[in-house]
């Protein structure tokens, strides 16, 4: 590939950023890094009707908590801006204007209500909504009385007829459109702002992308911005188009929205989610690693831009539909990232994602002890929230105990860890409690499941004597005395 890769993102700020965003940022970050390229955020806010305020401040933050820093931006600015579309209205007014006067764009100064009429007509006759062409036909001088009128109106771009589109792309090769079914796209609202089609293309021509990389929803524009770069002259230049398979909800019956929570990037983050681990899963559901393997660096997704005889890229699955998003797998391959982690870096990890926990100093001694046993960094706080907070002991998961004398046994639990000699040692609180089974005839599993009752109040802890020595000797003697009271 030459060295002058350049690729973006244009998000639009309507809203939290959706993990579709990640995914071709993905995408786009590794393509830009792995050849000494540029990778270029743009901000698309050309939708004024869906504009949310803060919404563009929460897409950098969603993108620099995913590591995927990019070179040029609205925040950063660089040798092509302004990179909002807003600031770049004039740019194309000006390519608006070219597109009428060669003729392939023209004024479209139809109703509301009349482009609702015909909608529902083509409906009625089981016809496929698209513009009837009535405006192309005005005459220049009708065009410019309307214009000194002031009548309201959009701009549409000519599509030819009788013509077969190509578009070829490195992941579906070769497809074909019939442009007589391709709509006169509106490219400039009665806002005076672009569609999202002429800004895109203007701004990726402008900026010198040579890659766009999208979802394959936008397949069938691909088209109308081939056509776009043909009016303006400047096929030589048009960029080389990889259209992603949809990632599909966890059901599968449809695109993951923004309606399903975790769509949203700010769930992942909320949730402790480690951002390596979804980016390493957000790789996993489009490509095969080559070597086979399952984890592994973003940057080995370099290998998927390899291009093959056929000059598509290598390794992508092609999907007919689009590949689930399952969150028991992104659980899963989270947990073994927490596993490989040092202790001195998940301790860091927890901390920083747990700002306000109120004894931050004794995360870096639970760390190590439930490394093992959490999935997600939020698992972290039901895990170990007994350490700062005294139990509130429910009878019911007592009574669950496959024991016959649970107020008996835990009276005697309370006074064996009394007579402790301090400081206590593992090896004896392990050898009392399985002598302690024996003689009263418990399996040693219900000994320790009774035991982290009596310690923590829960089912499930970390390892219980090295959490003991955390909590220190008189405040577990103190909760073993509670939860005998508590059964008395």
């Amino acid at each position: 590939m030459s060295n002058e890769i350049r690729t973006r993102i244009a998000p639009s700020p309507t809203g939290y950023p959706h993990i579709g965003t990640i995914y071709q940022a993905l995408f786009d970050y590794v393509l830009a890094k792995s050849h000494n390229g540029q990778f270029i955020v743009r901000i698309e806010d050309t939708d004024r009707n869906r504009f949310v305020e803060g919404a563009e401040e929460i897409i950098f933050q969603s993108l620099e908590w995913c590591g995927l820093k990019p070179d040029e931006d609205a925040l950063i600015g660089g040798p092509f801006g302004p990179y909002r579309s807003s600031e770049r209205l004039e740019i194309y007014k000006e390519h608006i204007q070219k597109l009428i006067d060669a003729s392939h764009a023209y004024y479209c100064f139809c109703t509301k209500e009349r482009l609702e009429e015909m909608r529902k007509k083509q409906e009625a006759e089981k016809r496929p909504p698209m513009y009837d062409k009535t405006c192309m036909q005005i005459s220049a001088d009708d065009v410019k009385a309307k214009l000194d009128q002031g009548i309201s109106y959009v701009v549409r771009m000519k599509i030819p007829e009788n013509r077969e589109i190509k578009v070829n792309d490195t992941i579906l090769g070769e497809v074909k459109f019939d442009s007589n079914l391709i709509d006169h796209q509106v490219i400039l609202k009665a806002d005076g702002f672009p569609t999202y089609h002429l800004a895109v293309v203007v701004d990726d021509y402008l900026m010198k992308i040579s890659h766009i990389i999208r979802g394959q929803e936008w397949l069938p524009s691909a088209p109308k911005h081939i056509l776009l770069y043909e009016y303006f002259g400047w096929m030589e230049s048009l960029p080389q188009f990889v259209h992603l398979p949809l990632i599909l909800n966890t059901e599968g019956g449809g695109k993951l929205s923004k309606r399903h929570g975790h769509a949203s990037v700010d769930y992942y983050k909320s949730e402790g989610y480690l951002p390596e681990a979804l980016l390493n899963y957000l790789a996993n559901i489009v490509w095969n690693h080559p070597d086979g393997k399952e984890i592994f660096p973003i940057m080995d997704l370099a290998r998927a831009f390899e291009l093959d005889a056929e000059n598509k890229i290598t390794h992508v699955q092609i999907y007919s539909q689009g590949p689930r998003f399952d969150l028991h797998k992104l659980l899963w391959m989270n947990g073994e990232y927490i596993r490989a982690m040092s202790d001195e870096e998940l301790t860091k990890r927890i901390e920083d994602f747990l700002v306000d926990h109120p004894n931050v100093a004794v995360i870096a001694k639970l760390a190590p002890l439930v490394k093992e046993r959490i999935k997600k960094l939020s698992d972290f706080v039901p895990l170990t929230s007994f350490v700062f907070v005294k139990p509130e002991y429910d009878l019911e998961m007592f009574q669950k105990i496959k024991v016959e004398n649970v107020k008996e046994l835990v009276g005697k639990i309370a006074e064996k860890v009394e007579a402790f000699e301090k400081p206590w040692n593992s090896q004896k609180f392990e050898e009392t409690f399985r002598k302690m089974a024996e003689d009263e005839g418990v399996q040693v599993r219900d000994m320790f499941q009774l035991l982290r009752l009596v310690f923590a109040g829960q089912p499930v802890t970390p390892p219980l004597f090295e959490t003991l020595q955390i909590m220190g000797e008189d405040e577990s003697i103190e909760r073993a005395k509670a939860a005998s009271a508590f059964l008395d």
